[in-house]
C-alpha cells in the first residue's frame, strides 16, 4: 500500500526547504516563506522558529548560563531593595520618604523576579516537550525545569514587603479618610485654596517617590539580571526576548501624577476666586 500523504510530511518538507536555503539564497528564502504563509518579518520569525531542530541553540553553554540566571535571580532578591536611600532636604520627612521608596523599589524588583521565573519555568517545560525522547540535551532540559519548578514558589512572595492589610487598612484608609473631613468642609475660598494645595503636595510628593523608587529598581535589575537572562535566552535559541520590568510603566504613571500635582493648585485658584 502506497504511504499516505500526510500533512506532516508537507510541513517537514517545506521546513527543510526554507532552513536549506535561507543562509545563501535570500530569493528562495522570501519564495520559501511566501510559500509558507509569511508575509512580514515577524512572520519569517515564526517560520524560523517552527523550522528549528535544535532544542538548545548553544548546549555547551546552557547550564553555565542557567547556573548565572539562578545566582542572579537570589542576588536581585537580597539585595534588590536594600539600603534605598533619600537626600532630599527635609528633615525629619526624609526617613519617611525613604520607606515609601523602598517600598515602590521592592514591589518592582520582587513582581519582576516573580514574572522572570515564572516565564524561565514554562520555558524551560516547553522546550523540553518539544525535545525528542532520544537527544542527548533532554536530560538537561528536564533537570533546568526541575530546578525552575523549585524556584517558582521561593519568588511567589508579598511584593511589598508588608502586610498587605496594614498598608492597605492603615494608611489608604487615614489618607481618604482625611481627604472626606477636607471635602466636607469646603464652604470657603481659603478652604478651597487649602485644599488645593495639599492635593497637589501629595501628588507631587507621590510622584517624587515613585520615580526615585522606579529608578532605583530599574538600575539594579539592569545591574543584576538583564545580562544574565539575555545570555541565556541567547544559548537556549529561537524563544524570544525575556521579560522586562515594570520600572518604565511606574515613572510614565509618575510623570502624570506629576502633571496633575502642577494642574491641582491653578485649578483650586480659578474654584476659589469664583
Amino acid at each position: 500500500m502506497d504511504e499516505p500523504n500526510l500533512v506532516l510530511d508537507e510541513l517537514e518538507e517545506r521546513f527543510s526547504a526554507f532552513q536549506l536555503v535561507r543562509k545563501t539564497d535570500d530569493a528562495a528564502t522570501a519564495a520559501a516563506l511566501e510559500d509558507l504563509g509569511a508575509s512580514d518579518d515577524v512572520d519569517a520569525d515564526i517560520v524560523l522558529e517552527l523550522s528549528s531542530q535544535w532544542p538548545l541553540g548553544h548546549p555547551d553553554r546552557f547550564e553555565e548560563a542557567h547556573r548565572l540566571v539562578v545566582r542572579s535571580l537570589e542576588v536581585l532578591d537580597r539585595n534588590g531593595a536594600r539600603g534605598v536611600r533619600t537626600r532630599a532636604p527635609i528633615g525629619p520627612l526624609n526617613h519617611v520618604a525613604g520607606f515609601l521608596v523602598q517600598l515602590v523599589t521592592r514591589f518592582i524588583v520582587r513582581q519582576h523576579l516573580k514574572r522572570q521565573v515564572q516565564h524561565l519555568h514554562w520555558l524551560y517545560v516547553r522546550r523540553e516537550a518539544n525535545t525528542a525522547l532520544d537527544n542527548p540535551f533532554r536530560s538537561e532540559l528536564r533537570r533546568a525545569r526541575c530546578e525552575a519548578e523549585r524556584l517558582v514558589p521561593t519568588f511567589n512572595t508579598n511584593p511589598l514587603g508588608v502586610p498587605t492589610f496594614i498598608f492597605g487598612g492603615a494608611v489608604l484608609s487615614w489618607l481618604f479618610g482625611s481627604l472626606q473631613v477636607l471635602i466636607a468642609g469646603l464652604n470657603t475660598w481659603w478652604l478651597q485654596l487649602l485644599a488645593a494645595l495639599i492635593v497637589s503636595l501629595f501628588t507631587a510628593a507621590a510622584s517624587w517617590i515613585v520615580v526615585r523608587g522606579a529608578a532605583t529598581a530599574k538600575r539594579r535589575i539592569q545591574l543584576t539580571t538583564d545580562t544574565p537572562i539575555r545570555a541565556l535566552y541567547e544559548t537556549v535559541g529561537r524563544c524570544g526576548n525575556p521579560p522586562r520590568d515594570d520600572s518604565i510603566v511606574f515613572i510614565v504613571v509618575a510623570l502624570i501624577l506629576g502633571v496633575v500635582a502642577a494642574l491641582a493648585l491653578p485649578i483650586g485658584l480659578a474654584i476659589a476666586s469664583l
